[in-house]
């Protein structure tokens, strides 16, 4: 049962985390992958096709954009996400409803 209640907490947050990595500069899905899985000791483990479809809809809601690479040497093609301004202005308005809404649960955590 902790799985079940741990994997909806941790939906709530994946795009404002996935903003927030890409506010800092351009990344590819393996590169945000490996970020979410060292920037937060191991908590948020993603698969591709977890992260995927959340970059997909960011991207058809206009709060990121993506381009591919050249081919380098014998590295392929990588396609990149970058936040848009309206990504930029979603960020701000999520960083301050997670804000919210962690001071609130403190709150009542601490009755």
């Amino acid at each position: 049962m902790n799985d079940k209640y741990e994997r909806q907490m941790k939906k709530g947050l994946l795009d404002l985390l996935v903003l927030k990595l890409l506010e800092l500069e351009p990344k590819y899905g393996y590169q945000l992958i490996s970020e979410l899985k060292e920037k937060s000791n191991g908590i948020f483990l993603l698969k591709e096709g977890t992260l995927y479809p959340i970059l997909y809809r960011l991207e058809e809601e206009g709060l990121v954009a993506s381009q591919w690479s050249e081919a380098n040497g014998k590295r392929p093609p990588r396609k990149y996400y970058v936040i848009t301004k309206a990504g930029e202005g979603t960020l701000v308005q999520l960083k301050q409803i997670w804000l919210q809404m962690q001071q609130a649960a403190a709150r009542i955590m601490e009755e």
